[in-house]
């Protein structure tokens, strides 16, 4: 599929298939752990108690742990029959696919697990089998199960019952993946200077919400389901922060660059123009409405502001200087305070 481009509320994205954007990474020398994150989120062991998805939504991961996405095997990949002797174990087949117009299996990055259809009466819902391999095969006891898969934040659950012939299902995991880098005009932002925060919906939805994941890293790949999601680029700890509405598609990468009009400044309090910055100072900038973007103590604070107008206010020594300033985007530069 071609690549497309646009823009929303600040933000540029594209979409390309998810094989193709991890072979071009891997062709360009990305390096793997960088495609491997998700945002500082761990889709790992689900808490021991579950329920089918007729009763409660199941709860996110733990954070913590990265996850790979790899390209789609081959048609040859795919779960194999295996047969049984009469009266053993029933064999199982699973593979997942991102839907039914992407019929390629999804390669890996999947968490299986299989479940009694009804609870046990001491020990409730807990997993019987968990695999992590892409098509796994299971071999149970005849009776009726609850399979259950994950894929980063996208998952399914399907009943299934296991008479005496072995039985293969398809799971649909209608899911994306999204990467996120911020820029000031043609200038990268750092990795470690922005994070991100991603919320379901779009950003003019009322109502509060908590994001599904958050302080994700410059080039963290997230996968979601597919739909409408918005993003929350903090650049710094000031006040550039930008809000992007996106839509994420199955079996598509979806890359964001995000754009702040801001600036790094550093702030000095100096005896004279050019002069050494005191130490202990206590600083301010207030916007010229009066608000508080930015308080710390230091000779050389950073602050990281958007485009606009400010003041800032040093104390030392029990003196109080002030002196108002402009942030351009792209400009970097100091602010020095005369304490005069």
């Amino acid at each position: 599929m071609p690549a497309m481009t646009g823009t929303w509320d600040g933000a540029c994205y594209r979409w390309i298939g998810l094989p193709a954007a991890i072979t071009l990474a891997t062709a360009l020398g990305v390096a793997a752990p960088a495609l491997a994150q998700f945002g500082g989120t761990q889709f790992g062991p689900p808490p021991q108690q579950f329920a089918p998805p007729s009763a409660v939504p199941q709860p996110l991961a733990p954070p913590g742990a990265p996850m790979r996405i790899s390209p789609v095997l081959p048609p040859t990949a795919a779960p194999q029959t295996v047969t049984q002797a009469p009266g053993g174990p029933v064999s199982l087949a699973v593979a997942a696919r991102y839907g039914r117009e992407t019929p390629q299996p999804i390669a890996n990055g999947l968490i299986w697990r299989i479940y009694p259809a009804k609870p046990d009466v001491a020990r409730g819902y807990r997993a019987l089998r968990e695999e992590r391999s892409a098509a796994p095969t299971f071999a149970l006891p005849p009776g009726e199960y609850v399979v259950h898969v994950t894929f980063g934040l996208a998952s399914a659950s399907k009943a299934v019952s296991l008479r005496s012939e072995p039985v293969r299902e398809m799971f649909d995991l209608p899911a994306g993946a999204i990467r996120l880098e911020g820029r000031v005009a043609d200038t990268r932002i750092p990795a470690g200077q922005i994070s991100f925060d991603i919320y379901s919906g779009s950003q003019f939805d009322t109502g509060d919400r908590q994001p599904i994941a958050n302080g994700i890293a410059t080039g963290d790949l997230v996968v979601v389901p597919e739909g409408t999601y918005y993003i929350v680029s903090n650049y710094g700890d000031g006040n550039a922060v930008v809000r992007s509405d996106i839509r994420v598609q199955p079996g598509k990468l979806t890359d964001v660059n995000i754009s702040h009009r801001a600036a790094v400044i550093m702030l000095k309090l100096v005896s004279n123009s050019g002069g050494e910055a005191l130490a202990n100072t206590e600083w301010t900038v207030l916007t010229p409405g009066g608000d508080v973007i930015k308080e710390s103590i230091g000779a050389f604070p950073r602050v990281v502001l958007a485009e606009g107008d400010y003041r800032a206010i040093a104390r030392n020594e029990g003196k109080t200087f002030q002196r108002d300033f402009k942030v351009t985007t792209g400009v970097d530069g100091e602010i020095e305070v005369l304490a005069r």
